[in-house]
């Protein structure tokens, strides 16, 4: 069985970066995964304002418009960085938040999917053959858990 979701009012919504569960990391606290990540595309570059702008709006889906504005330029190593800044994310929102920690850890060894019809990087797109990374990373996170909850 592989475990699919997209929607935050769906099932297993709060896999989703847009879900309302506030994190706090790099000394500040965000709305969601999605502020801060779409925040971090523009540290040490000339649009680094934008950093709070992205953090004070009042929803993820703003949050994603300003970040995905591609007339804005991005940090330099950002394709390099991307995924890292995910990890760190979701990995601290699931630290956070033990209602969706006990959400996910209940999706034993399925396969999460994020099936999203348009990302086939982070989703797996409309025909399901993108990366997936979202799901991965989920995966990994939800391993991270379990080693640290046995210590």
């Amino acid at each position: 069985m592989t475990i699919y979701f997209y929607k935050v009012g769906d099932p297993y919504g709060c896999f989703s970066n847009f879900s309302a569960h506030p994190i706090f990391i790099d000394d500040q606290s965000w709305s969601t995964v999605e502020h801060y990540y779409q925040s971090q595309k523009f540290f040490g570059t000339e649009h680094e304002a934008l950093i709070m702008t992205i953090r004070a709006v009042k929803t993820p889906e703003e949050a994603a418009a300003l970040g995905r504005d591609r007339c804005r330029v991005f940090r330099e190593d950002w394709e390099q960085v991307k995924a890292e800044i995910m990890y760190q994310a979701v990995l601290t929102k699931f630290l956070t938040h033990l209602d969706i920690q006990s959400v996910l850890l209940s999706t034993n060894e399925l396969l999460i999917v994020e099936d999203s019809p348009t990302d086939y990087y982070w989703g797996c797109g409309s025909e399901r053959t993108g990366q997936n990374q979202l799901g991965k990373i989920l995966m990994q996170v939800r391993q991270e858990v379990r080693q640290q909850l046995a210590e």
